[in-house]
């Protein structure tokens, strides 16, 4: 879908803790981890926002569980989720890209975990068949 991009979020996460995602013009930017005293500072933060961030937190901690699951490996692994919020002629599309970096393990390693993750994590579970998701080694 060709149209304008209106929100560009990319969200990381070690460990499932934390995330990042700001819009595509870089005025709005928000970082999720572990709260202030208790309370997430969320006044500047929209639905695209919590929904790149708690994406990566929540593939974060698949990515986990599934290297617990299968005994790999995966300390120092980070995930990147960047998500796109686009407006064209026939309304709003919104697509992801899941990315994972584990340097303890072989690209073949990695995309096995990639793609256990994916299937595992809840929002991909919400999302599959809505928006389109695209897997990335690296």
């Amino acid at each position: 879908m060709s149209g304008t991009v209106l929100f560009t979020g990319t969200a990381t996460a070690i460990g499932g803790r934390n995330g990042h995602s700001q819009t595509s013009d870089g005025s709005v930017s928000v970082d999720l981890g572990m709260p202030k005293n208790g309370v997430l500072d969320s006044g500047k933060t929209t639905p695209e926002h919590l929904f790149a961030t708690g994406y990566a937190a929540c593939f974060g901690s698949a990515v986990e569980a599934v290297g617990h699951q299968k005994k790999l490996d995966v300390t120092g692994a980070a995930v990147t989720v960047a998500v796109s919020l686009v407006k064209g002629d026939d309304g709003f599309s919104l697509a992801a890209k899941l990315s994972l970096k584990a340097p303890a393990l072989s690209p073949e390693q990695v995309k096995e975990v990639l793609e256990a993750a994916h299937q595992m994590c809840p929002y991909s579970k919400a999302t599959r068949g809505n928006i389109p998701v695209e897997l990335s080694v690296g």
